[in-house]
């Protein structure tokens, strides 16, 4: 029996964490005119901050997503604060643009200035806070799963905001994209960037030129978890930057999934690239940003799958090589 049911969830109280801040710190709002705390009053809220390149947070979307479209008839507010991570996650053109490709239709609040974030006191991406109909926080969440306790806490908070129609089914998602959730039993791959100011496990010198660009090598062999670069780059603060024809991205990894932050610059040109496998094209392993041949277009600045493997999983290089200058890379995911 979950720990989670509805007995136990109505059974035993749910603590007072604060009240509810305002988001007097959001720079604009998506799908919504602004919210205040007095217009939410009577509602129960749900904020969930993100940032649209962050693998966990798009791993928990179809919750949140499902959650808004099954309980907003009944009371429940959704909020998207949108945090950025990297500088183009800043520009509100980008995010309006992800916004629509990922079918998000509840409220969102952009946050620039991290004003909405300071406020909730928040650390994290992603991060849910359920907030009861008097504006009190009863319930938060920090990262992936949790889904059934915070549908529980919402349904709960629901009820007791007089809406008896509320049931206990949960919902059912089928995740999609990069929503699929990750392989953990085979993930031994980490998070990482590729600016110097976050950057580890750099294995094509160390003489690293910081911000200048300069001539690289990938060395042989990459040890796990390892990334390195081949022709001119620029490694800077937050990202390294192609700064010629054919250079090259690698890193060896385990994992089914290989995803990668890349943008072009300037932010309207179009890069093509092309991605291999221990040196082959990745066939059936191929993300859904690449075909089976490896060949992919870098036209915005978002997260890209690279790949996807079906088969094994197993210690396996990619390799990127950019046929074009411009590309910034930030950070690699894996799931």
């Amino acid at each position: 029996m979950s720990l989670f049911n509805r007995s136990r969830t109505e059974a035993e109280p749910l603590p007072f964490e604060g009240r509810l801040p305002g988001f007097e710190g959001a720079t604009g709002w998506l799908n919504s005119p602004p919210l205040t705390p007095d217009e939410l009053r009577g509602k129960v809220v749900l904020v969930d901050f993100w940032t649209y390149t962050c693998i966990n947070w798009l791993r928990t979307l179809a919750w949140v997503r499902a959650w808004w479209e099954k309980y907003e008839s009944d009371g429940l507010v959704v909020i998207g604060v949108h945090t950025p991570e990297f500088p183009f996650e800043r520009d509100p053109d980008n995010v309006r643009e992800a916004v629509e490709e990922m079918r998000v239709r509840y409220p969102v609040a952009l946050d620039p200035d991290y004003g909405v974030w300071n406020a909730f006191a928040n650390s994290y991406w992603p991060a849910v806070y359920i907030a009861d109909m008097d504006g009190r926080i009863r319930h938060h969440h920090y990262g992936e799963g949790g889904y059934e306790e915070c549908e529980r806490v919402v349904q709960r908070l629901l009820r007791d905001a007089g809406h008896d129609r509320v049931d206990d089914e949960l919902v059912a998602v089928e995740p999609e994209g990069f929503e699929v959730q990750a392989d953990w039993s085979h993930l031994r791959s980490p998070e990482t960037y590729l600016g110097y100011q976050q950057g580890q496990s750099f294995a094509s010198s160390s003489d690293l030129a910081l911000d200048d660009p300069r001539e690289y090598v990938i060395p042989e062999p990459l040890n796990l978890n390892e990334w390195a670069l081949a022709g001119r780059w620029a490694v800077e603060s937050r990202a390294s930057v192609a700064n010629e024809r054919g250079a090259r991205l690698a890193f060896r990894f385990h994992a089914r999934d290989v995803n990668l932050v890349l943008g072009p610059r300037p932010r309207d040109a179009s890069i093509p690239f092309r991605v291999t496998v221990d040196g082959e094209p990745p066939g059936d392993a191929h993300g859904f940003d690449v075909d089976e041949q490896g060949n992919g277009m870098l036209r915005q600045q978002r997260l890209y799958q690279l790949v996807r493997e079906r088969g094994s999983v197993e210690d396996r290089t990619v390799e990127i090589a950019f046929l074009e200058e411009g590309a910034e890379a930030y950070c690699f995911t894996f799931g």
